[in-house]
C-alpha cells in the first residue's frame, strides 16, 4: 500500500484520503482528513456519537458552516437547513446542504462520511 497521500502523473492524480497526514480533530475527538486533487478535495470523516457540526467544528472555527456535498457510509447523521428543514442521513444516501446548515450524529454508533469539496481556479490561485 503506497503510503504518501498523493500520486501524480501526467493526466491522474490519485489520494488517499485516509492517511493524508492532516487529519482535524474536533473538540470531541471526531476526526476527518482529505485528499486534495485538481479539481476536488476528497474528505473521509469519522464522527463521533453526540457529535454536532455547530458545537464541534463551528466552535472550533468560529465560522458559519459552507454548502457541504456528502455521502454517508455508516451510521446516520441529521441535517438540518437554515430554514429549519431536517432530514435524516443513513447509509448509502448522499446530500447537498445550503450554508448556514448544521448536522449531528443520531444514535450510538459512529457516523462515517465522505465530503466533496470543489476547487475553482480562484482556490486554487490562493
Amino acid at each position: 500500500m503506497e503510503k504518501s497521500n498523493i500520486i501524480s502523473q501526467p493526466g491522474i492524480i490519485k489520494g488517499n484520503p485516509s492517511n493524508a497526514g492532516n487529519t482535524r480533530k474536533f473538540i470531541d475527538g471526531s476526526t476527518r482528513s482529505h485528499a486534495t486533487l485538481r479539481t476536488a478535495a476528497i474528505g473521509i470523516g469519522t464522527y463521533k456519537p453526540g457529535w454536532r457540526w455547530s458545537l464541534h467544528a463551528g466552535a472550533q472555527t468560529g465560522k458559519q458552516s459552507e454548502n457541504h456535498i456528502g455521502y454517508v457510509i455508516s451510521g446516520r447523521m441529521k441535517v438540518k437547513d437554515q430554514f429549519g428543514n431536517e432530514a435524516d442521513i443513513e447509509p448509502g444516501f448522499a446530500f447537498e446542504i445550503m450554508p448556514g446548515s448544521d448536522a449531528w450524529v443520531i444514535g450510538n454508533e459512529p457516523c462515517i462520511a465522505l465530503d466533496f469539496i470543489p476547487i475553482s481556479n480562484d482556490d486554487k490561485s490562493k
